[in-house]
């Protein structure tokens, strides 16, 4: 039995070179969210319902995320910001269930979680670094800013600085690692059941199981990401 490998669908545009799965993956996912905000805000009323009783808990939810990290005088200003990047991981996690669609014929995988991708999820990451030191020098002032990198003691400057890398790799990677080991079990279950190994009934169950624990995952990293990215926001704008 040989269960041939699946490949990006990469295209090269002027010299650059584009997955365009995660380009298509991503720009469904943004409009799946937008249109969710669009239908559930467009009648809003004093006592919700359905979709806008939706958001509003989300909302909430969100509120509860910032809250916990910094007072919220200071935090508020991000909610719109912990509320985007939580719906869009959440929903950028869950297109991958409950099917992976390829061609036959390349095994290009077109349908997939974006953030299966390592390049949007450091992407998401950096951007994510970037506008805490953004909102730490236009909340705070560049001279308190700067001087949280030799606080409590000069020395630590170098570590400091390491850190900042460090938290975009491992904001970035720990998504990708867990969508992406989510997926590539959910093919290979899949492939084995389509290949007469495990049959089609013996791959129905652990898939099934598989999707259930893929939602789990899914729904945790959107809010770990979310939780983090509040955290680091708090380390930049809020003096300890």
């Amino acid at each position: 039995m040989a269960i041939m490998a699946h490949v990006s669908p990469i295209r090269t545009f002027m010299g650059l070179d584009f997955n365009m799965s995660s380009v298509l993956m991503t720009t469904i996912a943004c409009l799946i969210v937008f249109l969710i905000c669009f239908i559930g805000t467009r009648k809003l009323s004093m006592k919700p319902s359905g979709m806008q009783n939706f958001l509003e808990w989300v909302v909430d939810f969100v509120r509860g995320i910032i809250k916990a990290n910094m007072g919220w005088k200071v935090g508020g200003q991000f909610i719109a910001l912990a509320f985007t990047l939580l719906f869009y991981v959440f929903v950028a996690n869950m297109l991958g269930l409950p099917f992976e669609i390829y061609d036959k014929a390349t095994h290009e995988v077109w349908w997939k979680s974006p953030t299966s991708d390592p390049a949007v999820t450091i992407s998401m990451a950096a951007l994510v670094i970037l506008l805490t030191h953004y909102y730490g020098i236009k909340i705070r002032g560049m001279g308190e800013y700067l001087k949280d990198y030799v606080r409590p003691v000069w020395f630590l400057l170098p570590f400091k600085i390491i850190e900042e890398f460090a938290n975009t790799l491992t904001l970035g990677m720990r998504l990708f690692g867990n969508v992406y080991a989510k997926e590539m079990l959910m093919i290979l279950l899949v492939g084995l059941g389509t290949s007469g190994f495990l049959g089609a009934f013996g791959a129905f169950l652990p898939l099934i199981v598989w999707q259930a624990f893929g939602m789990f995952i899914g729904s945790l990293q959107a809010f770990i990401f979310a939780m983090l990215a509040m955290v680091y926001m708090a380390h930049k704008v809020e003096a300890h």
